[in-house]
């Protein structure tokens, strides 16, 4: 199992407790503080939309969640390096980004759905069209 990098940042007790405040088995929790959420360049931000957490699809809540338990994950690329390679998303080195399937009910396959994580807390994109364009999710919302 692949464990997302901000997961292994946090440590084993801040992923624990984040996967109890989302709704994860209870086993044991602990106080942590959460590092601040992202800050982004304008130009960054002019290249990528947001969209609201609860605008998303409930598909996109499951992965969501997933990432924030550490997993398991569906499919074997999850969890994978995201390389960025289309340069929508702000600029970051190798490494930085990770991808995770986002399911499509009715596809036989991966979908063109995907949760794009950065490293920093809440650092999440959604994109629907395979990586075409992307909206940073806003937790708040």
């Amino acid at each position: 199992m692949r464990i997302p990098p901000r997961i292994a940042r946090i440590g084993a007790l801040g992923a624990l407790a984040s996967a109890l405040l989302l709704g994860g088995p209870a086993v044991a929790a602990s106080a942590t503080t959460a590092p601040a959420p992202v800050a982004h360049s304008a130009a960054a931000v002019a290249a990528v939309g947001d969209i609201c957490y609860s605008a998303l699809p409930p598909e996109a809540h499951d992965t969501l969640d997933l990432i924030e338990a550490g997993g398991p994950f569906p499919y074997p690329q999850d969890g994978g390096v995201f390389q960025n390679r289309e340069g929508l998303l702000p600029s970051q080195s190798s490494g930085y980004y990770h991808e995770y399937t986002v399911e499509t009910p009715g596809s036989d396959d991966r979908g063109a759905r995907r949760i794009v994580t950065g490293e920093a807390n809440q650092e999440d994109y959604y994109t629907q069209d395979h990586y075409a364009s992307f909206d940073l999710v806003d937790h708040g919302c």
